[in-house]
């Protein structure tokens, strides 16, 4: 069995094959954020992949989640034995199904198909559980690094969070791109928050080991004209919740993020930008959000 370790937002993980699983090609976007497994330090899971024929899917599942995103579709059920059970499918076809065990530590994966489909989603699943009580989160959001700070761009899919960034990619110089799907935020115990570069990135391979302090989130929504205004107390925390993957109903995570979502809400600058797809729209934002010190 061959070991792969890679640190994300100062959190470590690791890949482990068995014997005759060649996953090189599906990890080499990975290759940023990755360390020598000797010298790594204590992972917070551990996924084993295994062949597809050797671990079955079980009977007597339970079906508790399904989220179906543009034919991107991941199943949670529990097992008999109280295990989480994920199924990964890309328009209907089943690619990978992975058992996680109590604890979000240990996870057991069998790929088939479009494998790198699979294995992305089962890492960010386990990633996402495994740091949530650690005022880390998963975010679906794109983000801009400009002048020493990460702007995030939330909203579901189809808004234009990816249009908005490319806009001010276009439009406002010194900017760049850090993430464009799937960044990590973390909350630190001195109360300061980092954005952080992940290996997912959804359509746009961007796969930076950078981070850098959370200048704002922005909430985008479609409208006919260019507005923005802050956010404040309630409204600001339930804008960043749909934006943060989680498994809610298990009280233990659930607390975890909700008192991440609660730091960062009193922290982080949280921003509504209606707007066209237009130059205008960036340089609004950019001029409205962006600290003028």
């Amino acid at each position: 069995m061959t070991e792969s370790c890679y640190i994300v937002a100062e959190h470590c993980f690791s890949v482990l094959a068995s014997e005759g699983i060649d996953l090189s090609r599906e990890l080499a976007h990975y290759a940023p954020f990755a360390v020598d497994p000797a010298t790594a330090p204590e992972r917070i899971f551990r996924v084993h992949v295994v062949p597809a024929e050797s671990f079955p899917r079980p009977d007597g599942l339970k079906e508790e989640f399904l989220q179906d995103d543009e034919g991107s579709q991941i199943r949670l059920s529990r097992t008999m034995e109280g295990d989480s059970w994920f199924d990964f499918a890309l328009w209907g076809k089943q690619v990978g199904w992975m058992s996680v065990h109590t604890g979000y530590a240990e996870a057991t994966l069998a790929l088939q198909g479009y494998k790198a489909f699979g294995l992305n989603n089962a890492l960010m699943v386990m990633y996402a559980l495994s740091t949530a009580r650690l005022g880390t989160a998963l975010f679906h959001a794109a983000v801009i690094a400009y002048q020493g700070r990460g702007y995030l761009f939330l909203g579901k899919s189809g808004t234009g969070k990816s249009t908005h960034a490319r806009l001010w990619l276009k439009h406002i110089p010194g900017s760049e791109l850090l993430n464009d799907d799937n960044p990590v935020v973390r909350v630190w115990l001195d109360g300061t928050v980092r954005v952080y570069g992940s290996p997912w990135s959804g359509k746009t391979p961007c796969y930076r080991n950078l981070d850098y302090p959370a200048g704002a989130f922005v909430q985008l929504s479609q409208a006919p004209y260019n507005a923005i205004r802050r956010l404040g107390g309630i409204a600001a925390y339930a804008s960043l919740i749909s934006s943060i993957s989680g498994k809610r109903w298990d009280r233990a995570l659930a607390d975890g993020l909700h008192e991440t979502e609660n730091a960062l809400a009193m922290n982080v600058p949280v921003w509504h930008l209606e707007c066209l797809p237009d130059e205008a729209a960036a340089l609004l934002c950019r001029d409205t959000i962006v600290p003028k010190d």
